[in-house]
């Protein structure tokens, strides 16, 4: 398909030669020189152009994205590769209403590509290497653009599903193979997503096989999903792509294109899709221990689950950090005390702080009495057509202290609305840094990560290790072969001569091995039979007992496990209460 395409035409004989950097950001001088790309470079295909433009950003630390295309006769001439924070998305809601986290930035970032006549090659134009952003390494990964699911993830998430596995499970069985979240180059929210396109996808034989050249539509219909570089582009092409096909009154097209923001994959390329928590109540300690253990858990179980929950938590943190810094959430209104919260606040603090900003339309701010910089308002809101509720709000404009008999400060660690407005009313500019927490802060530093749990360093025996790594790397292998038959051919005539030689090497290694001290090894230990066991005379199993012995060997049992299954209770209690009392004293520190 189509990329999206500029108005602004990017002829080569227009494009200066040049490289624009007034100075080398920090995060550039870790990145190895020949990942920088630069004026002269040649490709031979324009996909290899994006692809070391994209691995380049991957180093720095950023992420990347098609700006426009310029065709002649259906033929690509030049290309515009940006920063994914080039340009400034404005929403069509009104951020009185909603904000929507966003990426833009007008970063200049980019390099310009273009084609050489009569040879066949690409050849980069112009570079331009400054960020209006800062770049970091460590959360570029979790960008949409460095994630990726291979086609064995893909497969097993396909069999898992046909199981009836759920997406968790699922997703937490890649974890458990990985070795730690960290280990993979995914998360969790991009096994659901695939999943949803699955669904959908497999529904089209079934949803248009009453027309004419359903196969042509099916495949038509993929390449719009998947070859789809901008919003715009696919609306153009989907728009395209029913009128070609007589589809524009397909109820069930319609209600997909309703709902593309959730599964089309150009949609989700734009939102950073982290597992932000909320305060609700259904977000408290007790629900997330209830997704790992139960009453009925034992304590291996336990143990093994304790650790998959510090996992997932600090995995949610890392996605929730990666939004903070990657994206932005607009204000919603002109003050510059919201700005000052934006800039230092995350994104789940900052949306609790712009709801009270935006309460502060319905307040109306009243002068009672001023002394020497001290004032004393009184603050109406308007809470339906006739009720107003009053609050008592004090300023004391030299010390930059404000305080609402609401005390939604104290309570929650928020200004409320009412202070909000006093504050409008008296012009400040600013708030004093009293009432802005740290622990709130995007960039906090949290004592308890550093805190070595056994999900930092799985414990594996050292064959399973081996295995896990062979298999990872014949992933890639496997994939790239399967595109074709000729690859799959050469790979397996490699199985078979790397098989041989290995057994070859292994039949050497069992002939000429010793059960000396000195030359025995773990394998040649776990190869020696056990000796032979010799059944003992004692009680026969059956033993004949009376009536009475049952029943009293029965209650004894019965109770016992009554008892047991209390204690373990309490012992689950016991730890989860201990765990939240080490966590709130970490982050009081």
């Amino acid at each position: 398909m189509d990329h999206s395409t500029s108005d602004s035409q990017l002829n080569s004989g227009e494009v200066d030669y040049e490289v624009e950097s007034n100075e080398v950001p920090e995060p550039l001088s870790v990145v190895d020189d020949e990942l920088v790309p630069k004026v002269g470079m040649t490709f031979t295909t324009l996909e290899d152009a994006g692809k070391f433009y994209r691995n380049y950003a991957k180093a720095a630390g950023f992420s990347t994205r098609v700006r426009c295309t310029n065709r002649k006769e259906n033929e690509i001439k030049n290309q515009l590769i940006t920063c994914s924070r080039e340009g400034k998305w404005k929403s069509k809601i009104s951020p009185t209403e909603k904000t929507n986290p966003t990426a833009g930035l007008n970063c200049p970032a980019r390099i310009y590509i273009h084609t050489l006549k009569d040879v066949g090659a690409w050849i980069i134009s112009k570079v331009v290497l400054d960020h209006s952003h800062p770049c970091c390494l460590s959360k570029a990964e979790m960008l949409k653009q460095h994630r990726k699911l291979s086609m064995s993830i893909r497969r097993t998430i396909e069999n898992n599903e046909e199981a009836g596995i759920r997406p968790s499970k699922t997703y937490q069985s890649f974890v458990a193979a990985a070795g730690g979240h960290r280990e993979l180059n995914f998360i969790e929210k991009d096994v659901k997503n695939y999943i949803s396109r699955e669904h959908i996808m497999k529904k089209i034989p079934s949803k248009l096989n009453g027309y004419k050249g359903h196969a042509d539509i099916e495949q038509e219909m993929s390449q719009v999903v998947w070859n789809s570089h901008s919003k715009d582009s696919f609306d153009r092409n989907w728009n395209d792509f029913l009128l070609n096909f007589g589809l524009a009154n397909n109820k069930w097209l319609s209600d997909l294109y309703e709902d593309r923001h959730i599964w089309v994959p150009i949609y989700l390329d734009h939102h950073f899709w982290a597992g932000m928590r909320s305060t609700q109540r259904s977000e408290s300690m007790h629900s997330f221990f209830n997704k790992y253990i139960t009453r009925n858990s034992s304590l291996i179980q336990f143990v093994k689950q304790y650790d998959n929950c510090l996992g997932s938590r600090e995995q949610a943190e890392r996605e929730s950090d990666a939004a903070d810094f990657h994206t932005v959430i607009p204000c919603a209104t002109k003050s510059p005390i919201e700005a000052q919260f934006q800039d230092v606040y995350t994104h789940a603090k900052f949306r609790e702080v712009q709801a009270q900003f935006r309460g502060k339309a319905n307040c109306i701010t009243r002068l009672k009495n001023s002394a020497l910089g001290y004032s004393v308002y009184e603050v109406g809101e308007q809470v339906s057509s006739s009720i107003f509720n009053k609050f008592v709000v004090t300023y004391d404009s030299v010390a930059a202290e404000v305080k609402c008999e609401c005390l939604l400060f104290e309570s929650r660690g928020i200004l409320c609305r009412h202070a909000l407005s006093v504050l409008s009313f008296e012009q400040a500019s600013q708030v004093s840094p009293r009432y802005i927490l740290e622990r709130w802060s995007k960039k906090v530093k949290r004592r308890h990560t550093h805190i070595k749990s056994s999900h930092d360093e799985p414990l594996m025996e050292p064959r399973s290790k081996r295995f896990d790594q062979l298999v990872f790397r014949s992933q890639n292998i496997c994939e790239f072969a399967s595109e074709s038959e000729e690859l799959t051919a050469i790979l397996h005539r490699a199985y078979d001569n790397v098989m041989a030689e290995m057994e070859a090497l292994k039949a050497k290694r069992k002939g000429t091995s010793s059960l000396s001290h000195e030359d025995a090894n773990l394998e040649s230990v776990n190869e020696l039979q056990s000796p032979p066991r010799i059944r003992t005379r004692g009680r026969p199993k059956n033993r004949l007992g009376s009536k009475l012995e049952k029943q009293i060997a029965n209650g004894t049992k019965k109770k016992k496990t009554k008892v047991l299954s209390e204690v373990k209770v309490m012992f689950f209690k016991f730890v989860a209460i201990e765990f939240i009392f080490l966590v709130n004293r970490l982050a009081n520190v």
